[in-house]
């Protein structure tokens, strides 16, 4: 069964007189654990398919099933709900709390979720989030940085610690929204080996955007986009990430 599944989703918005369709009846499926990348340039509706994976926006016509949970008509309430339990958020811009260190981010992300455990129920005490939120930072590499605070850090420490938020919680599901597009070529590839560890690892399904072609190589599916439809559709063997240059 696809872990997400799209039928004739279209999505569109009103500015002042003009009507865009971000998504034009976009139909697809996503099997569980693998690498997805979207591709396509900017206003192609890559983001408008996140935010709709990710139940940040809702369609103007269409279905929309992630998780085995129809999503579609979804209150506010539940939204918020489904997508701390379901998804984690990788942003561009990193998106974290200039006013938390490193580690305070992540733990405030696991403060409105929980500490997963094996047999699905979730703690919430804050010793047992100190110590998720520390493993995780561990495992991206920042151990050492767990007391500064984002101003404190680079571009790709910003988004290591933006991936380990997003993992801490336990997500089936990642979505990531340009997350090289700010960093240098050494740092973008470092994310991007990272993000595949998991993914192959913890069997995460990972959605990827960019605009970068030479990115879609590593993924086991690629999705093109142009003008809110998916033009091109094509499954492959994924390329080692370190065969990548741009």
């Amino acid at each position: 069964m696809p872990q997400i599944s799209f039928q004739e989703v279209t999505k569109r918005y009103q500015m002042g007189e003009v009507t865009v369709d971000a998504l034009q009846n976009i139909t697809l499926d996503i099997e569980p654990g693998i690498f997805v990348v979207l591709l396509g340039p900017s206003g192609s509706g890559k983001t408008t398919l996140l935010n709709l994976i990710s139940a940040i926006d809702f369609p103007t016509s269409g279905k929309i099933r992630i998780e085995n949970v129809d999503i579609t008509f979804l209150n506010r309430k539940q939204r918020a709900q489904f997508r701390r339990l379901k998804i984690g958020f990788i942003f561009q811009f990193f998106n974290l709390l200039p006013t938390l260190t490193a580690l305070e981010n992540i733990e405030f992300a696991l403060d409105l979720v929980g500490v997963p455990t094996a047999n699905g129920s979730r703690i919430f005490k804050k010793k047992n989030i100190r110590e998720v939120a520390f493993k995780w930072l561990d495992k991206v590499g920042l151990k050492d940085r767990a007391n500064h605070f984002p101003s404190q850090l680079s571009g790709g420490e910003q988004q290591r610690v933006a991936i380990a938020r997003a993992l801490a919680k336990d997500p089936p599901i990642i979505v990531a929204d340009e997350p090289t597009g700010n960093l240098d070529y050494r740092t973008g590839v470092y994310i991007l080996s990272l993000m595949k560890e998991l993914n192959e690892d913890a069997e995460k399904t990972f959605v990827l955007a960019t605009h970068n072609r030479q990115i879609s190589k590593i993924a086991d599916l690629v999705l093109t986009m142009q003008m809110g439809q998916v033009s091109y559709f094509e499954q492959r063997e994924p390329e080692n990430v370190n065969n990548l240059f741009w």
